[in-house]
């Protein structure tokens, strides 16, 4: 007696790693491309899917994340199109929409299976996402969550009866004490890096995967939380647009070139270009006023700046610095409006095109996996003992300047006086950081070459957050 074999659909994206696998039906074996991505992509019953057990929840949330790199939605979150450009390959050789895709068999735990593989090519790909209705579609896919974390929001910061009557949003402080509480709430939740590599693994978060994180008891860098602040707001109502900001960043902002640097990905000669957008903050108009909120946190204040406040930083003329301390070095950040395509663009690149965002935000851009008044937790990766002690003598060097409290380890562990400190006060966090050190380790090596081993720095801040 023959066994019955499974037919298994798999698609994954090439640049997000991003992938979902599902069971087809045997006939449907023999429908081409277009046919497949039809039905099983653009066109979906997941629901029906996962009530069949032919798909899991973590490729079924894939496969939503996959349907938006894919296909262009209408302001009313309907898919249409593909975005122009893209392409799809099996075993690196293009297929065409009407080709019958190749399969593969393969043995699935103890049944055969036969295997559709189809990876996406988005490489020349283009900026035509429509933000409204990519952001209707995630916001349909989980409004009781979303509406859910609002309400918590509001509860945290009024009581339950003045957070029913800020909800009806009928006058202007409604909407403005509405606006104060979702954005305290995302400045409270922690400013962290370690969820990239636990739980979905997400090389770089959008609004709603951030809300999602901080419900989970997570948080986000700065551009994760601006997004999950604009996705809450937008629902609701309120008008706002994206800011950006940096360190020593006091001039006009080089608009040209940096969208030229979203055109070609060459950072290698644009630093003194990309310090305008190191952070990024949103400005709000409610009425007649406008407001600055910047709800990000990694030791940035909470900013809630109203009227001839949120102009002052924003004006080309006399322009006023906020002084900051993330971590260790103080730095004047200068906050600029800017042509929100540049920004919209920026956001898409990092959700997209570039591969190693996980790594970019820790390493590159001295993010390090957590941040908060007390600690600041980073990964320390090496070859061998020279380069270990050349990096860990950088650490020696900046806490010793800046009279800090400091252990730098060769091996991922917490076991330090330092750090059993930092266990205790943040127990959880810890163990979520220890948990993070075989994704992050895979990641570098795959980005960088094999043959990496990883340690932990931390630093003691209290000295450093009280001289801001």
């Amino acid at each position: 007696m023959q066994d019955y074999k499974n037919y298994v659909l798999q698609f994954n994206d090439t640049v997000t790693t991003r992938r979902c696998a599902l069971r087809i039906e045997p006939e449907h074996s023999a429908w081409s491309l277009r046919r497949l991505l039809d039905y099983y992509l653009k066109c979906c019953p997941i629901r029906q899917l996962l009530d069949e057990g032919r798909i899991t929840e973590s490729s079924a949330e894939a496969l939503q994340t996959l349907q938006d790199l894919v296909y262009i939605a209408s302001d009313d979150g309907q898919l249409h199109g593909m975005f122009a450009g893209i392409s799809f390959k099996q075993a690196d050789r293009t297929i065409e929409l009407d080709d019958v895709p190749e399969t593969t068999a393969a043995k699935v735990g103890d049944r055969q299976a036969e295997i559709i593989d189809i990876a996406i090519d988005r490489l020349n790909v283009g900026y035509d996402r429509n933000w409204t209705g990519f952001h209707k579609r995630r916001w349909d896919r989980d409004s009781n969550l979303y509406t859910r974390f609002v309400l918590d929001s509001l509860e945290q910061h009024y009581s339950p009866h003045a957070a029913s009557t800020i909800l009806e949003m009928k006058s202007k402080k409604d909407r403005i004490d509405f606006l104060r509480a979702i954005a305290g709430r995302i400045w409270e939740s922690q400013f962290e890096s370690y969820s990239r590599f636990i739980g979905r693994k997400l090389i770089y978060k959008m609004g709603d995967e951030t809300v999602r994180n901080i419900v989970e008891g997570a948080g986000g860098i700065c551009s994760e939380k601006v997004q999950a602040l604009k996705f809450i707001t937008d629902q609701y109502g309120l008008q706002s647009e994206y800011l950006l900001a940096g360190a020593e960043a006091k001039s006009l902002i080089p608009e040209d070139k940096l969208r030229e640097l979203l055109t070609t990905f060459d950072f290698r000669f644009a630093k003194r270009y990309m310090r305008f957008w190191q952070h990024t903050a949103l400005l709000y108009t409610i009425d007649d006023s406008v407001i600055l909120v910047d709800a990000t946190n990694g030791n940035i204040p909470f900013l809630f700046l109203e009227g001839d406040a949120a102009r002052r930083i924003l004006g080309s003329d006399d322009k006023q610095a906020v002084p900051v301390k993330m971590a260790i070095r103080g730095e004047d950040f200068y906050y600029h409006r800017v042509s929100q395509d540049i920004v919209e663009k920026l956001y898409f690149a990092m959700e997209g095109w570039i591969p190693d965002a996980d790594l970019i935000q820790v390493f590159d851009n001295e993010l390090g996996l957590y941040i908060s008044k007390d600690f600041f937790v980073t990964p320390i990766v090496y070859k061998g003992a020279a380069s270990f002690e050349r990096l860990k003598q950088e650490y020696v060097q900046v806490c010793a300047d800046a009279g800090l409290e400091y252990e730098v380890n060769g091996e991922w562990t917490l076991d330090s006086t330092l750090g059993r400190r930092f266990t205790e006060q943040e127990q959880e966090i810890a163990s979520k950081i220890l948990i993070a050190e075989e994704h992050l380790l895979k990641r570098y090596n795959e980005c960088h070459g094999p043959g990496h081993e990883a340690g932990l720095v931390i630093i003691g801040l209290r000295n450093a957050s009280e001289d801001i």
